[in-house]
């Protein structure tokens, strides 16, 4: 008997049928976001009073050019950009809209070269409302608890260097190091961190996987004596003895999802300085984390966790370590 494929990436969404058009045409675009945003119930971005309504063109009766809203209540008037990641942006909507949508369905990410290219604008704009979607992504704070089985694992990240007599790698490296752990078929948490030494990373444990969970790591000495603290103990496996799982011990999802990582770096972006490192990491971890969304449901998922955050462009750098 044939085993049945799982449908959940199957499913059609209508975000699928309208992306297309809102990425070509302004108003279609407008249309998309005001209807993630309030879906049939469009309010006050001021006082929250549902009693308002479009501003028209007074000669022709169509939409006002800058697509505002009014509210009756307390005259307020606004657009869907307001309060967002894309709010005071000079960019079209249909931009934002395509950008929205690569940055959800692709693996290894989407360049902002290729948003400049595909859109026509500098590619300064570009990597900044890149930046801002990735901002948008940026996981809850505080971390909901990793439960279960937790894999945990540490790498350093960064681009190919010139000359290969400077590919130094562990420690003395000039890459970045970064943690990371992993629910077993769950969610993903990644952080940069300032080194790898067992302070640090046991730090990094107890502040999001749950005491009630189980620990598998490396051999890497870091790691040793974390297992007193978790209800399900701590199991490592040897890679310097060339054991990469044993049973169930193993750490095979989070280095595959660390590899990942680094070829949309390699392949991808080339090179990410340390400053905005994390920022990428938040999107390799939505996508991760709503993996088993479609496209259409995670590029909506993205567009409404854009609500309620700002990102100016002479913000200092987020605080990540």
């Amino acid at each position: 008997m044939k085993r049945s494929r799982p449908t959940h990436h199957l499913t059609k969404s209508d975000v699928i049928e309208e992306i297309p058009l809102a990425c070509s045409d302004e108003l279609a675009a407008v249309e998309f976001f005001e209807k993630q945003r309030w879906a049939d119930t469009p309010c006050c971005v001021k006082c929250g009073s549902v009693n308002v309504y479009k501003m028209a063109d007074a000669k022709t009766g169509e939409r006002n050019k800058r697509f505002l809203w009014r509210c009756r209540d307390c005259k307020e008037q606004y657009t869907v950009r307001i309060g967002t990641v894309y709010e005071e942006s000079r960019i079209e909507l249909r931009h934002w809209a395509y950008a929205f949508w690569r940055a959800c369905t692709s693996k290894k990410g989407v360049s902002a070269l290729e948003i400049k290219r595909h859109c026509q604008i500098s590619y300064k704009s570009a990597l900044f409302l890149m930046n801002r979607i990735r901002f948008a992504m940026a996981p809850e704070v505080p971390t909901p608890p990793l439960m279960g089985v937790v894999e945990c694992d540490e790498v350093y990240i960064g681009g190919k260097p010139r000359f290969k007599g400077n590919n130094k790698r562990g420690l003395g490296t000039l890459k970045t190091p970064v943690f990371g752990a992993v629910e077993r078929n769950g969610r993903i948490y990644r952080r940069i961190v300032a080194d790898v030494t067992g302070k640090t990373l046991k730090a990094e444990i107890r502040k999001v996987v749950d005491p009630r969970s189980r620990i598998f790591t490396d051999d890497h000495g870091a790691y040793t004596g974390i297992g007193k603290e978790y209800l399900g103990g701590h199991s490592k496996v040897c890679h310097s003895a060339k054991e990469y799982a044993r049973g169930d011990v193993n750490t095979n999802t989070i280095e595959s999802s660390f590899a990942l990582i680094k070829r949309g770096i390699i392949g991808t972006y080339h090179n990410v300085s340390r400053e905005y490192l994390h920022r990428y990491l938040w999107q390799f971890d939505f996508v991760w984390n709503t993996r088993r969304l479609n496209d259409g449901e995670r590029t909506v998922l993205a567009v409404k966790s854009a609500e309620g955050k700002r990102l100016t462009y002479n913000a200092a750098p987020d605080r990540h370590v």
